[in-house]
């Protein structure tokens, strides 16, 4: 066997089972992830949520999916078929393939590259254009209007998202995510981790991860009460599943980002115990839980609002960051707290 994986053929099929092994977890993920956000949105109004497939409901995701994919696929009259199809095929694909860099132990990645953030970050700003072509290729003013405002919305808050994780990469020395996690390894446990030296930015990745993703209170591309449903509003059955669990995969890749770069990714946050992967899924589940809580209590903004914040407010502070960061690591500020190359690698 271990012949075997040595030749060309073995080596092949090992990276084919490590992409279906992430695969099978982003995907089970999901179906928890949604009955999660569904009841944490009922828990904070009061009501049950799902609760009648499987169960106490769990098995209500799965039945929706089902629903989904045996229904017609309805394509509008002059809209373009091929791209109409593409379009929710793109955001889905774009969403899995960002996890390909995401370690989730030491050395439990698919590809270990010392480009990580930037492949994550190309891939991220490759997603928009699923959007826009889902609302063009929809032959309808709505649709085009939601995929319009998702283009403006989601390049604005790239902006300030890249800048904070230049940051992190000052301080580390390296765009590879295992390098920033072991730069967290520290004596301290919980306050070795970038979440402290770095805690103003943390607070504004967050909320960008949240606009990023067309989550409330920015989901304005989305904006029922204004445009119908938005980009999506042509569409049903398999592609609309689709969209919605690339948008869900996607913000799941943002709760594993805020994990990697602050909160130490796959470490013990008490000195002692042993680190590994159930503390890396944990402190992802708990990020989706804060995510889930924001759309459950924030009320929309307006897309004035929306813009006004991601350019005037996000760009101008975390481009001060960086020139603060750097300025901190290069005389060694607090300790060594914002240049920790000789850890990062």
């Amino acid at each position: 066997m271990t012949e075997f994986l040595d030749t060309s053929a073995g080596i092949a099929v090992l990276i084919a089972a490590q992409c279906l092994a992430v695969m099978a977890f982003v995907m089970v993920s999901l179906l928890f992830l949604v009955y999660g956000d569904r009841k944490i949105w009922a828990a904070v109004q009061m009501r049950r949520g799902p609760n009648v497939v499987g169960a106490f409901g769990l098995l209500q995701t799965v039945a929706d999916a089902l629903k989904y994919v045996v229904k017609e696929v309805v394509i509008p009259a002059g809209a373009d078929r091929t791209v109409f199809i593409l379009a929710p095929l793109i955001s889905f694909v774009l969403a899995i393939i960002a996890w390909a860099v995401i370690p989730f132990n030491d050395g439990w990645v698919v590809s270990d590259i010392n480009v990580a953030i930037l492949y994550v970050f190309a891939i991220s700003s490759l997603e928009v254009y699923g959007v826009i072509m889902g609302g063009w290729a929809s032959n309808s003013k709505y649709p085009f209007l939601g995929s319009l405002r998702s283009a403006a919305q989601m390049i604005s808050y790239e902006v300030s998202i890249g800048l904070i994780i230049i940051g992190v990469i000052i301080s580390t020395g390296s765009l590879n995510f295992g390098d920033i996690v072991n730069a967290q390894d520290g004596t301290f446990g919980f306050f070795s981790w970038y979440w402290l030296p770095h805690l103003p930015m943390v607070f504004l990745f967050f909320i960008s991860a949240l606009a990023e993703t067309n989550r409330p209170p920015f989901d304005l591309p989305e904006a029922e009460s204004e445009l119908v449903a938005g980009y999506q509003v042509e569409y049903s059955s398999t592609p609309f599943l689709l969209f919605m669990a690339g948008e869900y995969i996607a913000i799941f890749l943002m709760c594993a980002l805020i994990t990697l770069l602050f909160f130490g990714g796959w470490l013990s946050p008490i000195p002692g115990l042993p680190d590994g992967v159930l503390w890396m899924v944990g402190k992802m589940a708990f990020f989706f839980f804060l995510f889930a809580m924001v759309k459950a209590i924030v009320p929309r903004y307006r897309y004035d609002q929306l813009m006004r914040l991601g350019w005037k407010v996000f760009l101008p502070m975390s481009l001060a960051w960086v020139v603060i960061v750097a300025f901190f690591a290069k005389f060694g500020a607090f300790g060594g707290s914002y240049a920790r190359w000789t850890m990062g690698g």
